[in-house]
C-alpha cells in the first residue's frame, strides 16, 4: 500500500513528474522534470527489488510515451483528410501529408516506440510481482501497465510500418538488437500479446490502473501565461481492457473487441453523457432561424474537456510539461496555431498566443463534412423535433477559433491549448464499440450509439432495433440486462454532441433515412454498378388478398429502401467514420481509423476484394498523394531509425 508520505512525495514529484530511467538512453534525474522520480539508478540493469520501484519505473515508461506522442499524432493527422498544409508547413510535415516521407523524415522514427517497448520488456522480465503489503501484491498494477503500454506501442508501430520487428525480451546491447529476426503485423501482434492482456482484463481487480494520489489532482505548475496545470494520475495510465479491445478491433476480431469495450465501460460505469455544443449563431444566421427556435439549450459543454484538468469523458491522456524546465513539452499547439509556451502572454486569451505561422490548417474536407450536418432542435411547445441545414455540426466551432491577426485570417485549433494529448475518451470507446457491433452484423445497435445511446427509451420505444439486437443487448453485450440498465438510463447519442436533438421517435435523425443518404453518397462516388438503386415499391392488399387501388384504379404503393444487411452495414460504417471525424478530429486517430475501416471493407469483400483500398484512395485524393493508395503497401512509412 502506498503510504501517505509516499502520496505526498508523488504529488510533489508529479508536479515535476514524468521521468525516471530509460534503457539504452541517459538517465534523466532533474527534480524539475515533470515526470522526475529521484532515481539515481544506472542505465543498464536498474534494480526492481523495492516496492516503490514499480511506481518510479512506470513513470519512466510513461515519459517514453511523452517523447513519442507528437509523432503519433502527426502521422495520423497529416495523412488523414482533415488537415491541410499551407505556406508555413515544414518539408517534413508536407512529406507526411503527400505520402512522400522517407527514412530521413523527422517524424519517421520507430526507435522512440521501441524505447518504450524495451523498458516494458525489462520491467516485465525483472519485476518481482510477489512483493506484498499485507495481502496486497503491490507491484501488480504497474506490471499490468507494462503489458498494456507495450501492446499499445506495438500497435502504433504496426499501424505506421505494417510489419515490424517483434521481441518480448529486453535488449541491452547492439548485438542483441541486430539479432532480431521475427516480424509481425497487426494480426500477429494481436495473436502474440492478446492472451496475456486478456488474463488481466478479465479480472476487474487486476485491470484497475494505478492511482498514486487517491484521485486528487496533482499540481504540475503554471504555463508562462499564468494558466495552472494539474494532472490526474489515474488518467495517465493505459487501461488494459481498452488496449486489448483495440488489438482485437484492428485484427478484425469484432465480438472480442465489443466485449472488451463493454466490460470496461460497465466496470467503470461510463455512459455517453448529454454533452453538446451550441451552434454558432451569427447575426446573419439569427435572421434565418425559424420562429419556433428554442430560447435556451440545456447541454453541458462538450468543449470543456479540452480546457479542464479533469473531465468525465477523458479516460487516458498524455500530459505535457508547462515548460522545458519542467519536462517534456509538445510542439502540437504551435503547429496548429497556438503558442502555448510563449513568454509574451499574460493570459490564455492573449493575441500573442495565436500564430499566423502555424503549419497545419483544417482542410476544406473537414469543413465540408461539418457544414453538411443538419442541426436538430425541439421547437418551443412541441415534441416534434425539426432540423435546419445551415448550422452544421457545432463541434467545429468549439474545435477552432477564427482569428484575425496581422492582416491574416486563420483558424487556430483549440484541442491542445492545455498541453494534453488524448489517447482514450469515453465517446471514442463508444464509437469503436459501434464499429465492432456493426461488423458483428448489428448495424441497428451500432446506429443506436450515434442516435440515442443505450438508454431506457431506446429499449422500450425504438422502432429500428431488431429482435436480434435486443437479444444481443440483454446477453452478449448486456446494456439492457436487469443489473446494468440503470447505469445507462440517461445515455445520449454521440451525434447529438454536435447536432442537437437526435434522440427518440420524433427526431428526423432516423436510421433508414440517414443511412440511405450515405448510400447515395457512395453511389455517386463509386457508381451504380457497385451501389445499385435500393428503392422498391410495396403494394397493399386487403384481408381477402385483393390489391388496394385508388379511385383511378392504380395500385396504392409505398416506397421503401430494400436494404441488404451488407449494404446497411457498409453505410452505417461510413456514418461511424464521419462521426470519428466530427468527434475526434485532430486528436491523433484519423489515418489509423481510415486504414482499419479500409481493411474491414477488404475483408468483407461486399463490393470487391480491394474496395477498401479504392475507398481509402477516394477519401484522400485531395491530399494529392504521390503513391497509389489502393495498394496497401503504400499506406506505411519506410522503416526508419
Amino acid at each position: 500500500m502506498i503510504t501517505t508520505y509516499m502520496k505526498n512525495k508523488v504529488a510533489a514529484r508529479i508536479s515535476c513528474l514524468l521521468f525516471a530511467t530509460t534503457l539504452l538512453t541517459p538517465v534523466l534525474t532533474s527534480c524539475q522534470d515533470m515526470l522526475e522520480t529521484e532515481s539515481n539508478l544506472q542505465v543498464f540493469d536498474p534494480s526492481l527489488d523495492q516496492k516503490t520501484d514499480s511506481m518510479f519505473y512506470t513513470l519512466g515508461i510513461l515519459k517514453g510515451v511523452q517523447q513519442a506522442i507528437d509523432q503519433y499524432v502527426l502521422f495520423n493527422e497529416m495523412r488523414g483528410e482533415l488537415t491541410a498544409t499551407n505556406q508555413y508547413t515544414s518539408t517534413d510535415l508536407r512529406e507526411l501529408a503527400n505520402f512522400s516521407a522517407g527514412i530521413t523524415n523527422k517524424y519517421d522514427s520507430a526507435y522512440i516506440f521501441y524505447r518504450v517497448i524495451n523498458n516494458c520488456n525489462y520491467f516485465i522480465q525483472h519485476r518481482d510481482t510477489t512483493l506484498l503489503t499485507g495481502a496486497r501484491k503491490v507491484a501488480v498494477p504497474e506490471y499490468v501497465q507494462a503489458y498494456s503500454i507495450r501492446a499499445w506501442a506495438y500497435l502504433q508501430l504496426a499501424k505506421m510500418y505494417g510489419e515490424v520487428p517483434f521481441f518480448t525480451e529486453p535488449i541491452t546491447n547492439i548485438s542483441e538488437a541486430n539479432a532480431i529476426r521475427e516480424k509481425k503485423d497487426i494480426r500477429g501482434i494481436c495473436a502474440a500479446l492478446a492472451p496475456q492482456l486478456k488474463y488481466y482484463a478479465d479480472s476487474t481487480a487486476l485491470a484497475a490502473v494505478p492511482d498514486y494520489n487517491g484521485g486528487v489532482l496533482v499540481d504540475a505548475g503554471y504555463f508562462n501565461n499564468n494558466t495552472r496545470k494539474q494532472v490526474s494520475v489515474k488518467s495517465i495510465m493505459f487501461p488494459v481492457g481498452l488496449v486489448l479491445g483495440d488489438l482485437y478491433l484492428e485484427a478484425g476480431e469484432f465480438e472480442n473487441a465489443a466485449k472488451c469495450y463493454f466490460k470496461y465501460l460497465n466496470d467503470n460505469r461510463l455512459y455517453a453523457r448529454d454533452y453538446g455544443t451550441f451552434p454558432n449563431i451569427t447575426e446573419d444566421i439569427r435572421r434565418r432561424l425559424p420562429s419556433d427556435w428554442p430560447r435556451s439549450f440545456s447541454y453541458m459543454s462538450w468543449s470543456s474537456m479540452f480546457s479542464s484538468n479533469s473531465h468525465n469523458d477523458v479516460i487516458t491522456y498524455v500530459p505535457m510539461a508547462v515548460n522545458k524546465l519542467r519536462g517534456q513539452t509538445t510542439d502540437l499547439p504551435r503547429l496548429f496555431g497556438y503558442d502555448l509556451y510563449t513568454t509574451e502572454a499574460t493570459s490564455s486569451a492573449s493575441m500573442n498566443m495565436y500564430l499566423v505561422e502555424r503549419e497545419i490548417d483544417p482542410s476544406q474536407t473537414y469543413f465540408d463534412l461539418s457544414n453538411a450536418q443538419e442541426y436538430y432542435y425541439t421547437p418551443q411547445q412541441s415534441v416534434m423535433i425539426k432540423s435546419v441545414d445551415f448550422l452544421g455540426d457545432g463541434r467545429r466551432n468549439s474545435t477552432f477559433r477564427h482569428v484575425s491577426k496581422e492582416d491574416s485570417m486563420f483558424y487556430e485549433m483549440r484541442k491542445y491549448e492545455n498541453g494534453n494529448i488524448f489517447i482514450y475518451r469515453t465517446s471514442a470507446i463508444y464509437l469503436r464499440l459501434a464499429e465492432a457491433l456493426n461488423r458483428m452484423g448489428y448495424p441497428d445497435a451500432a446506429f443506436a450509439i450515434l442516435k440515442d445511446g443505450f438508454n431506457d427509451d431506446l429499449e422500450t420505444d425504438s422502432t429500428y432495433l431488431t429482435p436480434e439486437s435486443h437479444t444481443l443487448l440483454r446477453s452478449t453485450i448486456p446494456f439492457f440486462s436487469a443489473e446494468n440498465k440503470a447505469i445507462y438510463a440517461n445515455s445520449a447519442g454521440i451525434h447529438s454532441y454536435g447536432a442537437g436533438a437526435t434522440e427518440g421517435l420524433f427526431s428526423p435523425y432516423q436510421m433508414d433515412n440517414i443511412a440511405y443518404r450515405k448510400y447515395l453518397e457512395l453511389q455517386s462516388q463509386f457508381g451504380a454498378d457497385l451501389f445499385p438503386d435500393l428503392i422498391q415499391e410495396r403494394e397493399f392488399y386487403d384481408e381477402e388478398g385483393n390489391l388496394i387501388v385508388d379511385d383511378e384504379g392504380n395500385p396504392i404503393t409505398l416506397s421503401y429502401v430494400a436494404w441488404t444487411k451488407e449494404a446497411l452495414m457498409n453505410a452505417v460504417e461510413d456514418l461511424i467514420c464521419d462521426e470519428y471525424a466530427l468527434e475526434l478530429a485532430f486528436e491523433g486517430h484519423r489515418f489509423g481509423d481510415l486504414c482499419r475501416l479500409a481493411r474491414h471493407k477488404n475483408a468483407a469483400a461486399t463490393y470487391g476484394s480491394n474496395f477498401g483500398g479504392l475507398w481509402l484512395a477516394n477519401k484522400l485524393k485531395k491530399k494529392n498523394p504521390v503513391v497509389d493508395l489502393t495498394d496497401q503497401h503504400n499506406w506505411y512509412l519506410p522503416f526508419g531509425n
